[in-house]
């Protein structure tokens, strides 16, 4: 019996600790909250990005909703995944937009142009890698070989090492005060995932959110312990209103500085499909070609409008670790919520008014949890560290995520995630030779 375009999201009850698998659902309301919690998990990096080049935030946040809608359609509802700003086109646009660094960026127009023509690019990788599958009856095997668990969850792991330091920095702050919220934010999620039940559990990041945003404020804006909360540019944003759409503008100097970009978009979303594949217990790597393509497509359609490139994310995988859902209909509830978030500048506002330290902390948990995910891989399938093969394979790549050890040719730039994905694929090739002593 052939198989349907979308799966049939068969409802289950949400008992405490079960899975809910990409083919099921919970009910509406649960699904809602669940959906809302994936918008908070991928905000801050959503808008950080934006941010950095000189981009309309909310533009992003509109785009980052569209995308995972377009995404969706081309893995036909099957693989569970965000789609939100990718950092790995900051340098770049950087570079040839000559981005001080402070407000809109003037030449956004010929680094939209650079981001389309590298969605572009990943779109025809895309069309291979998913030309050949199908040859190959739909078979990913060849992934296997590329990417067996010793190197995937050794990427896996390298996403949330990675970024440690950005949220590490982000919990620091600049005082004691900031530090301590920090801390206190980790506390509150983890109580809520230690102590709570049903799906205040699964809400784990979101009630932690909420809750160590109400003890800032109680401490900094009544107590005056730190800087207070400032809600006034809530206050003063329209409920509704357009976001700042911008024209591309297509220059071959540009273009050719941000189009290598797309190596590492490929290496993030391969990383990505195995780890869900290693969580779920599904195997998504025959929508490996779908998945590239939709990722492409996105960050062509986000950069026709103004929006930055797209890429899986990460932090929405550390959520699903959590909650162990990974229905699929709650990414399309998330994007929806960010498309009509996209078009309301005073919830843009109010995101803006969580203080730095809470956000953080909430990293920290986040990016922990996708490093761990890595280790659960190793774990699940009974990687042999008695090898040394193994040894060197995990121990080296996740020394070039974490150190983020950067290659640089001529004007591309390849980061702490793409060396240590590429050099793991090409240090298991190298090293299996043989079984070592």
């Amino acid at each position: 019996m052939p198989e349907s375009f979308f799966p049939s999201w068969r409802r289950v009850d949400d008992a405490p600790g079960a899975v809910i698998a990409p083919d099921e659902r919970l009910s509406w309301p649960r699904s809602v909250a669940m959906g809302a919690q994936h918008v908070v998990a991928m905000f801050g990096a959503t808008v950080l990005a934006p941010l950095l080049m000189g981009f309309d935030p909310n533009v992003a946040i509109l785009m980052s909703g569209v995308g995972t809608l377009i995404f969706f359609l081309f893995v036909r509802g099957r693989v569970p995944s965000y789609l939100g700003s990718s950092f790995a086109f900051i340098g770049g646009v950087v570079a040839v937009t000559g981005y001080a660094g402070s407000g809109p960026n003037p030449n956004i127009g010929v680094a939209l142009g650079g981001i389309i023509a590298c969605g572009l690019a990943y779109t025809a990788i895309g069309l291979v890698v998913w030309a050949y599958s199908a040859r190959a009856g739909g078979g990913a095997a060849w992934i296997e070989k590329l990417m067996p668990p010793v190197v995937t969850g050794a990427v896996v792991a390298v996403i949330g090492l990675n970024l440690a330091p950005i949220a590490a920095r982000s919990a620091m702050g600049g005082t004691a005060f900031d530090a301590l919220m920090a801390v206190a934010t980790i506390l509150c999620v983890g109580g809520i995932a230690v102590f709570a039940s049903g799906m205040a559990q699964r809400l784990l990041i979101l009630l932690g959110l909420l809750l160590a945003c109400a003890i800032y404020f109680v401490l900094a804006n009544l107590a005056g312990l730190g800087k207070p909360m400032d809600f006034s540019a809530v206050a003063g944003a329209a409920w509704l209103g357009l976001p700042a759409f911008a024209a591309p503008v297509f220059q071959a100097q540009a273009m050719g500085l941000i189009v290598p970009v797309a190596v590492i978009l490929v290496a993030e979303n391969l990383g990505h499909i195995k780890a869900v594949s290693a969580m779920t217990g599904r195997d998504l790597d025959r929508y490996l070609g779908q998945a590239f393509v939709g990722d492409g497509v996105a960050t062509m359609v986000s950069g026709a409008v103004g929006g930055t490139g797209v890429t899986t994310y990460a932090e929405n995988i550390g959520v699903m670790t959590a909650t162990r859902i990974y229905s699929t209909l709650v990414f399309v509830i998330a994007a929806l919520i960010a498309v009509v978030l996209g078009f309301s500048p005073k919830f843009g506002a109010l995101i803006g008014a969580i203080p730095g330290p809470v956000l953080g902390g909430v990293s920290i948990v986040v990016f922990g949890l996708i490093a761990i995910a890595g280790a659960r891989i190793w774990v699940a399938n009974a990687v042999d560290f008695g090898d040394n093969r193994n040894l060197i394979v995990a121990g080296v790549t996740l020394v070039l995520g974490a150190g983020d050890f950067t290659l640089k040719f001529g004007d591309f730039t390849l980061g702490g995630i793409g060396t240590a994905t590429f050099g793991a694929i090409l240090l298991h090739l190298l090293l299996r030779g043989r079984r070592a002593a």
